[in-house]
């Protein structure tokens, strides 16, 4: 499994629009290829973290335009374009 992180930074007075966004584009999200699981953490000043889980990393490789213009609908929003990291997976554990 292959792990996608990405820091962002939304500008403090859309906060309240990129979050609106982000439910709105649930579906294509959930529909990218591979995808496991979906993480979006946001605090109210705009900063969060996209953990996303995919079956591989080639797999997420091959979803890099897809989910660039996903990013791309958030522009107005976003301080700066984010830049995603990618990390195998050595656990992932839940209860």
């Amino acid at each position: 499994m292959f792990a996608r992180i990405t820091k962002f930074k939304m500008k403090s007075d859309h906060v309240a629009q990129a979050r609106a966004l982000i439910n709105d584009l649930k579906q294509d999200i959930l529909a990218l290829p591979g995808l496991v699981r979906f993480i979006n953490v946001m605090n109210e000043d705009g900063s969060g973290y996209i953990v996303s889980l995919v079956q591989s990393r080639e797999i997420s490789d091959g979803n890099a335009d897809k989910v660039k213009a996903i990013w791309m609908k958030f522009a107005d929003h976003l301080e700066a374009m984010p830049v995603p990291e990618g990390f195998d997976v050595e656990s992932d554990w839940s209860t």
